[in-house]
Formats: C-alpha cells, structure tokens, sequence
C-alpha cells in the first residue's frame, strides 16, 4: 500500500485516508479490500506488476518500492517545473497557477510538499489565499522557500522581524565577541577588509531575504535605525553600510538603483578598501554631500549612519593622521588642505547621526573651525615634539642637552588640546587616534602626556569599545612599561578609572590587566583587583573573567604569550598614501 494516504488527496479525487478507513469499516473480507485498493493505486503500469511478485521474493517491501518510484518521479517534475519557472513569458506563468491550483491541495502531504513548494518558488505573484494558508500552519511555514517567505514579509512586518531579530543579535554578539575575547590578540576588530566583512554569514543570510524587494530592505533599514536610536549601538551603523554593498556586490540593481545613500557609500568603501582618499574620490564625495538639496535632507540621516559605522571613523581618523603629518612634514597648516577639511567634516557628520535621527532634524552640523584652526596645529606641536625626542634619543649622549631637549618637548599638552577634546567630538577622536599612534611606536612619554586628557572627551567618546579594542592592544605590547608607577598612574587613575562606571571599560582593563599583571607593583595590583570587583550588576561573562584572573594570580601562572611582531596589530588603514589636495 502507497506511503500517500494524507490529508489532502481526497481533495483532488484521489482516494486517501477517509476512503480507506470507509473502505475498511465497511467490508465483509479486509483482506480483499486491501487488495482491490492495492490494485487501483498502485502503479499503473502492466509491466511493472509483473515485477512485484519477483521483488517480493528478494524482500523489498512494496512501501519501499513505491516510495523509491515516488521520489524518482518527484525529483523529475521538479526539475521540470524549474525548468518552467526559469523561462519567461505569460505562458509559463499560466502554467506555473494551473498547476499550483491543482496541487496546493497536497502541500500538507509531506512526500509531495517539494513539488507544491517549488511551483510557490517559480511563481512570481502567489494569491493571497495560498500565503494566508502557508502563514496559519508552522510546519508548513517553517518548509516554505525564502522566495515565497518574501511574498508573505511584504505585507507583514512583524513577521519579517521575527525572522531577523535573531540575525540581528547574532551580528551584534559577533562584533562583541571580537572586541571583548580576552584571548583574541591576533583577530582585532579592524583587521578584515571590507570585502571579507560583507561576506559575512549574517550579511550575506539577510541581502537574500531582501531578494530585488525594495519594501523589504526598507523594513531592514528601519529596524536598523530604530536599534541604533534605542540602544546607541554603533554596529548597526557597520550593518547598515555593510547590506548595501553586499546588495552591490549581488548587483540588485531593483535596490542600489534607488538607494540614495548607494553612490557615496560604494566611493568610501573603495577608499576604505585601497585605504586611500585619492583626487578624484575626495571630489566625488564632497560633490555627494553638496549636492544635498532642499527636501532631501533626510538622506543625511542615513549618510550620518554610514559614517558613524566604526570602520568609516577608524578610516577618516587614521587618514587625518597621515595628513597632518604630511602637513608637518612640508610646515603647512591644516586649514590649507581641502581633503583634510572634506574629512573633519564627513567624521563631524558620522558622529552626529545618533542626534540627528533621535531628532530627526536632519541638517549637516557645522564644523567649528576653531578644531582647524586652534586645535589641529596644537596637536601638530605634541607631534613635533615626538619627533624631537626621537631624534634625539639617536644622537651621541649628552646628557645636559638632553635634558633641556626632554623638558622643553615633554611638559603638559597645550590647553587648546584639552579644551578641545571636552568640547568637540571631532577633535576626540584625532586625540584619540594620535594616542593610538603614541602608543603603537611605544612613546611612552608621548602616551602619557596625552591620555589623560582624554578621559574628558566629549560624549565619553573613549570610553566606547572600537577605540579601548585597540588600545589595550597596542598597550599589552608595552609591558615593561608597567613596572613604572609613573606609568600605571597615567594609565589607570586618570584614564580607566574615569571610566569603570560602564561595564564594557571593565571588561577591556581586566583584559589588559589578564597580560600585564606580572609586571604591576604589587600595591597597584592588589588595588587593581579591589576596585575591578564586579557587583550583582555586571554580566556574567564579566564574573567569570574576573574570577579566572584571580586563579591566574593566585596560582602565580605565568601570562598568554604576547607575539613580538607588531605587524598584526596594524590597523590596516595605518599606512594610508597621503591624499593629494583637491
């Protein structure tokens, strides 16, 4: 007797389970019964039956042969309905709902389930009637193609959430995953291109949700937008920018046709990826952001979610950076460089989204020209001074002349540095960057003459994970440096210790503190070890590091071994070409 017998059959005049059972309760011989029914469902085929006497004796069930037949038949009508649904034309298409109206009833017949679903995959618009059934029912829902999922997202959002909130957390805990592992001193967080990170499962998984559907990648982008306003979290600034390319790459053209974001984020993800901002670039996308017409305003909220994406920072920063050193190089002033000004003002932008889309008063923020002006040439003279003490810790000893060249290049940052680190969120992150350059070429007194000032920074900008991420990292290389009090005094009290009141500045010290601890004096340590006890209110993977340290401590082991090449903490933006001017 055939394995089909369910639910479903009945309804397109096959005899099925309801007959059978009808059949059964009803009859004088069982037995006959069962060989009638035998004989008007099995296979029609005079040739075949002939076979099953002799498959009997070699001990293959019926059920095992029919189903055998069952699949190499199914298997066949599927490929040739593919093979319809590939070819266009209305003919096709009037073939695919014939059939999918004679079928549909058997989609609960699971054996023939593959059949109905792939009519529902080739069919380019599915009746309502059909999608409202696939919803109802889990079982079929859950075994229903994302092809046909889209048709039924389109007209319901919560659904659609449903399916991409999990997405969405596990996109987050990935990032998290890589800027907290107290193990990870190989994977940093800006490591991967852009290209590598758009390849990304959860990215790829989500652009072929969104197919060529428009109304879908709109539900994504306000779900991103309304977790950025909720949360703060600048990943899902990464996610924003990371969709569209990958939509790029796929080249829907449906969807980047129409995104008005698509031009300017394809021109700074080629910059990102050749880790250059050459002429015709930087003309491009000052070109983009003047361009904004009356009306269009609320383009810059998505644009200011692009720039705000850490990556684009990590870029316009270091890329500062190397221009400003250009520019002390050729003892000229930061005002006179167009593309260093286009890219104070993209990063003014990116760090004003959060503000921006919480207001939705969407106009580009001015920027203060007193940060060109006051506070890039003061950060240029800390990096002179750099240079001084370099130079001379290469030439003979002199040790009077030495002195007097450590005083004179070594006292407190000039006030417009610190002024302008509380006051302007601009002028925090090349702070920060120029600390992260200090501390990359291990210039202890270039480090510490500036870290402290930024525990002030604007918006606690580092404070936030991207920028502590790679400065434990570049601090763990410098280890000896922590025997020094003078140091510890600089790193901890007036720098981590501003900031131990968020959970995330916790779990980054006690990942430094998991490398360095050998070298603490052991007052600091035991200091160190009070003040990082987390309470009831910290997340347990905060406990459990916590706790591992202190049987690290205890047991006297040695630390994880630190890699003596640099090379892999190098940002890959560290060694961007110098842009040209416009």
């Amino acid at each position: 007797m055939s394995k089909i017998t369910g639910t479903g059959l009945e309804e397109i005049g096959v005899p099925g389970q309801s007959f059978l059972r009808e059949s059964l309760t009803s009859c004088t011989d069982p037995l006959k019964a069962i060989e009638e029914f035998q004989l008007e469902n099995g296979i029609l085929l005079p040739s075949l039956r002939q076979m099953l006497p002799l498959l009997d004796l070699h001990g293959v069930r019926r059920l095992d042969f029919h189903t055998s037949v069952l699949e190499e038949l199914r298997d066949r009508l599927v490929a040739h309905i593919n093979e319809i649904g590939q070819k266009e034309g209305k003919e096709n298409e009037r073939k695919l709902k014939e059939m999918l109206a004679k079928s549909f009833a058997l989609v609960k017949v699971k054996a023939l389930r593959p059949v109905v679903m792939c009519i529902l995959r080739n069919t380019s618009h599915i009746d309502d009637k059909y999608l409202r059934i696939l919803v109802r029912d889990k079982e079929l829902y859950d075994d229903t193609d994302t092809e046909v999922k889209r048709q039924i997202w389109k007209d319901n959002q919560s659904l659609f959430g449903d399916e991409v909130s999990p997405l969405l957390t596990r996109y987050i805990r990935e990032k998290e995953l890589v800027l907290f592992d107290h193990n990870n001193l190989t994977n940093l967080f800006f490591a991967p291109t852009p290209k590598v990170r758009r390849q990304g499962e959860v990215v790829q998984k989500l652009a072929h949700m969104i197919g060529t559907s428009i109304k879908l990648y709109d539900m994504v982008l306000q779900f991103l937008r309304t977790l950025f306003l909720r949360t703060r979290n600048v990943h899902y600034c990464t996610l924003r920018a990371e969709l569209l390319m990958a939509l790029h790459d796929l080249e829907v053209q449906d969807i980047i046709s129409v995104d008005p974001c698509h031009k300017f984020t394809w021109c700074l993800d080629a910059c990102i990826r050749e880790k250059n901002v050459d002429i015709k670039r930087s003309r491009e996308l000052q070109g983009f952001l003047d361009s904004i017409r009356r009306g269009q305003e609320q383009v810059l909220g998505d644009l200011s979610m692009t720039l705000c994406d850490p990556y684009a920072i990590n870029f316009l920063a270091t890329s500062a950076m190397k221009i400003l050193q250009h520019l002390i190089n050729n003892e000229s002033l930061p005002r006179e460089n167009t593309v260093l000004i286009l890219l104070l003002r993209m990063l003014a932008l990116g760090l004003s989204a959060w503000v921006m889309i919480d207001s939705q008063e969407f106009k580009e923020p001015k920027l203060d020209s007193q940060v060109v002006t006051k506070f890039l040439p003061a950060l240029m003279s800390l990096m002179v001074d750099d240079q001084v003490r370099q130079v001379n810790s290469k030439l003979p000893p002199d040790e009077r002349e030495s002195a007097i060249t450590i005083i004179e290049h070594s006292g407190p940052p000039p006030d417009a540095c610190q002024a302008y680190v509380q006051e302007s969120s601009v002028a925090s992150i090349i702070a920060m960057y120029y600390t992260l350059h200090t501390a990359k070429h291990r210039d202890r007194v270039g480090l510490m003459r500036v870290l402290g000032a930024l525990a002030n920074c604007d918006s606690d900008r580092a404070f936030e994970d991207p920028f502590l991420h790679f400065l434990v990292s570049l601090l763990i290389h410098m280890g000896d440096e922590f025997t020094a009090e003078d140091f510890c005094t600089v790193i901890f009290d007036e720098f981590f210790y501003a900031g131990l009141a968020r959970e995330n500045v916790i779990r980054h010290v006690l990942k430094l503190l998991w490398y360095v601890y050998p070298k603490l004096p052991t007052a600091r340590l035991h200091t160190l070890i009070k003040v990082l006890q987390p309470t009831s209110q910290h997340n347990e993977s905060v406990h459990t590091l916590y706790e591992t340290i202190q049987e690290k401590i205890g047991s006297q082991q040695e630390p994880p071994m630190i890699p003596e090449n640099l090379d892999y903490l190098e940002s890959p933006l560290m060694s961007v070409p110098t842009p040209a001017p416009l």
